[in-house]
């Protein structure tokens, strides 16, 4: 029997961006969510636009689990997207070995949060994923990266949040990135 390896992967992103869809898009298990109601008081605090049916948001955490190979579990941590429950993010991505930053195109601006925390708060290798809510890019891939101002090492893909296989290959990008980050710092030393 192959030895198990596991490994913690965060998913974050602004406020209705489809972490908790993205987590239960794969997980193997009943994934763990921390939803609550919207409610009307919450509207001016939590104001999503771009015509959503959600009624629903995360208040603490998203929790999945996935197997990727007989030797590989991921365990998938989606962070809550309101900038009152950023605090939590410290502690959601502690032993993390990478994150998946997941934006909307049509609400950009709620992904500048995110990608800033892990640019400069957070030692954790990232890529961002655009969530291709209606099944298509509506965005050049370069076009984003310039109006998140990603360095050009920051991996940049799409993602369709609902589908598994989309998913899937989302984490293995974030773990391949977050590898060869790691290599430098495990190579061998050079002989003289």
């Amino acid at each position: 029997m192959p030895q198990l390896t596991s490994a913690k992967i965060v998913v974050a992103g602004g406020f209705g961006v489809g972490k908790t869809t993205l987590v239960g898009a794969v997980s193997e298990i009943p994934p763990v969510n921390t939803e609550a109601w919207m409610t009307q008081a919450a509207k001016t605090v939590d104001p999503l636009t771009g015509g959503t049916d959600k009624v629903t948001t995360t208040v603490a955490m998203d929790f999945g689990r996935i197997t990727l190979a007989d030797d590989l579990v991921l365990y998938l941590f989606g962070t809550p997207g309101q900038a009152r429950f950023w605090p939590m993010w410290d502690d959601l991505c502690r032993g993390a070995s990478s994150a998946v930053v997941l934006v909307d195109t049509r609400r950009l601006d709620v992904s500048f949060a995110a990608v800033n925390y892990f640019e400069n708060d957070s030692d954790v290798p990232f890529i961002v994923a655009v969530n291709l809510f209606d099944g298509h890019c509506s965005h050049d891939l370069t076009d984003v990266r310039e109006a998140l101002q990603l360095a050009p090492e920051t991996p940049l893909v799409t993602c369709d949040a609902r589908s598994r296989g989309s998913v899937v290959e989302t984490l293995t990008v974030s773990l391949s990135h977050t590898m060869r980050q790691a290599a430098p710092a495990t190579a061998a030393p050079s002989r003289h």
